[in-house]
């Protein structure tokens, strides 16, 4: 069986975004970077008040000027300030030349003779300096980064337009097992619903992919051959069920014969050990268990990794949060064990009820946490390595996802 860590460092190692295109940064939002961009201008543009006030010298301090004219934001101004007279200004208007600060209104006295400025005028007061924020030719977005609505405004601030990002990955999903119906169809008695191929288009959508269901296979090779090859299109295709080792049992065997290199088969993981990673030609292919909750879990540490090395994200590895317990938990030791639960913002409380072929638990669960072989018993209070899953924090190094004692 492949560690854990192995199953990462070779999913980090091999996986790679491969296209790209050319958005307006409003519809960019969301995506990652394919290229660096450069600040176009200083900003500010120019020096300009960060207060409304009064444009002075240093030399009336303490003294009584005039002050006539007003310059407001977004005026054209070639007004000048010299000893004893004044400008008004409002925020973020052109400072004039000659003016070593502003003073803001409520520090000045309107008096008969004009305004009364403070004993005290320190230079460059409530002066934003040009070029403070940004200097123009400095890097301001960085092959990989991920578009956020903040990253989105920087880019408008600099009248960037359109940005080379990578495009969204698509992700194929299809069901095996004929057992197995979708929800939209007629059940008998003897079968169940297929849980696991609307939770992985969902949330392969929810991580910023591009889901499509292609519809249930026979439990026959040649079915099961046929969706994959109809797939190879996509840049992720993901199965559940089929990779174990009974006897209606093709799916692993159908890829492999249509040319699947394989990553690693079988990991030393609880629940979940029959996750198998291939690729063939440049898609890739994630089989999961076909219990609910073992798919879930493997999910989140196998195929979420996956989707954000072919995203293109300069911070591709799962960053855990680190907190504390919330009640004494006992567990079989001997195995590397994924168990879900719920982070409250300050503690982590594993479930009661969690099974690899279960549902509910799902639901209620925003976390999980690995634990490590030797332990048998983690207390309250003990630090965990808490992997969320609302939403996806990550990391431009590998960092531990373990908990142990």
């Amino acid at each position: 069986m492949t560690p854990i860590k192995e199953a990462l460092e070779l999913i980090h190692a091999n996986v790679k975004p491969v296209k790209t295109e050319i958005l307006p940064i409003e519809s960019a939002l969301g995506r990652v970077a394919a290229e660096h961009k450069f600040a176009q201008f200083d900003l500010p543009r120019f020096d300009n008040s960060a207060m409304d006030g009064y444009a002075v010298t240093m030399a009336d301090a303490g003294g009584v000027i005039k002050s006539q004219d007003t310059i407001f934001a977004g005026d054209e101004s070639d007004l000048k300030v010299t000893i004893g007279n004044g400008v008004k200004i409002m925020t973020g208007a052109v400072m004039p030349e000659g003016a070593d600060a502003v003073i803001p209104v409520e520090n000045t006295i309107e008096t008969e003779d004009g305004i009364q400025l403070p004993d005290t005028i320190k230079r460059g007061a409530n002066i934003r300096k040009k070029g403070e924020d940004i200097t123009k030719g400095e890097q301001i977005v960085n092959f990989g980064d991920t578009i956020d609505a903040y990253l989105l405004t920087l880019l408008a601030s600099q009248g960037i337009t359109h940005i080379r990002v990578f495009c969204k990955p698509t992700v194929t999903v299809f069901a095996t097992g004929h057992e197995l119906k979708m929800h939209f169809e007629k059940v008998e008695a003897h079968q169940i619903y297929n849980s696991n191929a609307p939770m992985f288009i969902a949330r392969s959508n929810e991580l910023g992919c591009e889901a499509k269901f292609t519809g249930s296979t026979a439990d026959t090779m040649e079915s099961i051959k046929a969706h994959i090859s109809s797939a190879l299109d996509s840049d992720l295709i993901i199965t559940s069920g089929g990779v174990s080792v009974g006897d209606a049992d093709f799916t692993k065997d159908a890829f492999k014969e249509l040319g699947m290199e394989v990553l690693f088969s079988k990991v030393d993981i609880k629940p979940g050990k029959p996750t198998t990673v291939g690729r063939i030609g440049k898609t890739w292919i994630v089989n999961l268990p076909g219990n609910p909750s073992a798919a879930a879990v493997n999910f989140e540490i196998f195929a979420r990794s996956i989707i954000n090395r072919l995203q293109g994200k300069n911070s591709p590895y799962i960053a855990p949060i680190v907190t504390k317990l919330a009640k004494d938990r006992k567990i079989k030791p001997g195995k590397f064990s994924v168990l879900m639960g719920r982070f409250d913002g300050e503690k982590f409380e594993v479930l009661e009820k969690q099974g690899p072929g279960m549902v509910s638990p799902l639901k209620s669960t925003d976390g999980l946490i690995i634990v490590t072989p030797e332990v048998d018993t983690l207390k309250e209070g003990d630090l965990v390595r808490v992997i969320p899953l609302a939403y996806n924090p990550t990391s431009k190094e590998s960092l531990n996802l373990f908990t142990t004692v």
